[in-house]
């Protein structure tokens, strides 16, 4: 296992995360425990979950088992949860207002049996909550000793540089992290997150780098999914729907991403794992596995880098190709500005 600092902290992660949101649902309690033992076993240290997974189940999972091992394998662990959603319907029941957080991140360290979490993330930008109210409240967080380092989740590159300048205009503690939607099918967050990340100097936390498992190459052109697999049960589970992601576009890069694993002699999940644990301002990418064979597989990927040629590949089989100007051809002047003869 590789390990990089997270964001612009001075803590130290591995560079695959364990991702939980299957904990509860998908993984019952022994599968979860087996997962966290086999992921602290490889070298992982980061381990993500969030308050609204399995509605706090998750949390609960993980805090019993902090619980029932001893101190020497559990002290590795980085732990990152998250608070924003909605834990029931009152009003106040949700966002990231002062009252809301500060009942979300006590409820979280009660399942979880802690006095502290090492990063506390805002689960997605609240409109409704000025950001100085959310930023003074994790500010606290971080004074009183309950969190570590706060993070953002699903913020756009606007809504997170907004949170930087005003943490700094406000002189209080800044955010370390950005988590979003990242993958070879899901690369528009490069046109303008990526930037306002690499900007702030804030570490990516990547999820669904697998794409909900279209590039592990489980599904096929013109098959409809079945059996026991995310789609199987239900095509037209939320954004990793067959028929809304089926596109021509995605049976390029896995047909890319396949050839490079029979090239190779290894997974199509280790290869996209690989690329994006690679791109720029990445700190450590999450592996959502709903049973531990899938998680070893995704284990593979820890020390497995493409190279130049193979990435080249994969980049222009995933373009997204952003229309006109000034994302588009028309804009690189824009963006790589060069002096005459260089």
């Amino acid at each position: 296992m590789e390990y990089r600092i997270l964001g612009n902290s001075g803590c130290a992660v591995s560079r695959l995360c364990l991702g939980t949101m299957t904990f509860g649902t998908e993984t019952d309690e022994d599968g979860a425990h087996a997962q966290l033992d086999r992921f602290i076993e490889a070298g992982g240290t980061l381990v993500d979950t969030a308050d609204v997974y399995s509605h706090g189940v998750s949390e609960e999972i993980i805090g019993r088992w902090f619980a029932s091992r001893a101190a020497d394998v559990t002290e590795p662990v980085v732990l990152a949860t998250k608070g924003r959603m909605p834990m029931d319907d009152t009003p106040n029941g949700s966002g990231l207002s002062a009252r809301h957080l500060t009942r979300a991140l006590d409820a979280s360290l009660r399942r979880l049996g802690l006095e502290s979490v090492d990063l506390y993330q805002v689960h997605a930008y609240d409109p409704l909550t000025p950001l100085e109210e959310t930023l003074r409240t994790l500010d606290q967080f971080v004074r009183a000793g309950k969190i570590g380092y706060y993070g953002l989740s699903n913020f756009t590159g606007w809504q997170l540089t907004k949170a930087v300048w005003l943490a700094r205009a406000m002189n209080v503690a800044e955010p370390v992290t950005l988590q979003p939607q990242y993958s070879l099918l899901a690369r528009e967050i490069e046109w303008e997150i990526v930037p306002a990340v690499l900007d702030a100097g804030l570490g990516l936390l990547p999820w669904s780098p697998l794409g909900g498992g279209w590039l592990s190459g489980k599904y096929k052109r013109d098959e409809r999914p079945a059996g026991e697999t995310r789609l199987g049960d239900d095509p037209n589970r939320g954004m990793e729907a067959y028929d809304r992601r089926g596109t021509d576009r995605t049976w390029s890069v896995i047909d890319a991403v396949q050839k490079i694993a029979e090239d190779r002699g290894v997974t199509m999940a280790e290869v996209a794992l690989a690329w994006v644990t690679d791109r720029p301002g990445v700190t450590s990418t999450i592996l959502g596995a709903r049973t531990l064979s899938q998680l070893e597989t995704n284990l593979r990927a820890a020390g497995r880098h493409l190279t130049e040629a193979e990435t080249t590949a994969l980049d222009a089989a995933s373009d997204p190709h952003p229309v006109d100007y000034p994302y588009g051809e028309l804009g690189v002047d824009q963006r790589d500005r060069r002096l005459p003869g260089r």
